[in-house]
């Protein structure tokens, strides 16, 4: 039996590239799924429950950049861990959102209380229970190896797979795009 293709990462025409850097440039809030995306998804059990989970320095030092450019970054995650909680806290990253099983609504929950409106939030996700809340934010974007549908719903792909520097790669986008935007008004 024969296997199917894998897809191939989607290339964004021109136009809709152009269309994503200004979705981008407007970001303020960064929010971040956990597994596939800060890791590689792959959980790790011993006697106790969860016991290890793999996060990438270069999507931490990416994390960085984005809050030193004073951007909030936040986390919604379907899972609850206190792994994650750890890993937040080593990043200053707040709020972290555990847990959610409906994450629209804890992204809802989160734009609420940040007062950030969705049009200024991006998402990164890589799986289907991503799709509504990346349906809902002005800025979505997909690890390269995420669901299919996840790519196809993304504004932006990286190049990298899920905690493996995608969230580097999205600091960098999001950075480049906001200078850009800032240097246009600049000149105009």
């Amino acid at each position: 039996m024969a296997r199917p293709a894998k897809s191939a990462p989607r290339r964004l025409a021109s136009g809709q590239a152009s269309q994503a850097a200004v979705r981008a440039a407007r970001v303020r809030l960064i929010v971040l799924d956990v597994d596939g995306v800060l890791t590689d998804g792959r959980l790790y059990f011993g006697p106790e429950g969860e016991a290890l989970k793999v996060f990438d320095v270069r999507d931490g030092h990416g994390v960085r950049l984005l809050r030193e450019a004073g951007l909030g970054v936040a986390l919604l995650s379907s899972r609850a861990s206190p792994i994650v909680a750890r890993r937040a806290s080593e990043l200053d990253i707040a709020p972290v959102l555990q847990g959610e099983r409906d994450k629209l609504a804890g992204l809802n929950r989160l734009l609420a209380a940040t007062g950030v409106s969705a049009a200024e939030c991006a998402y990164m996700g890589d799986d289907w229970p991503d799709l509504p809340v990346m349906a809902q934010v002005g800025f979505a974007a997909a690890v390269a190896d995420a669901a299919p549908e996840v790519r196809r719903a993304a504004h932006w792909i990286a190049q990298a797979k899920g905690g493996r520097g995608a969230v580097r790669a999205l600091a960098e986008y999001l950075l480049r795009c906001r200078q850009v935007q800032a240097k246009r008004r600049v000149d105009a």
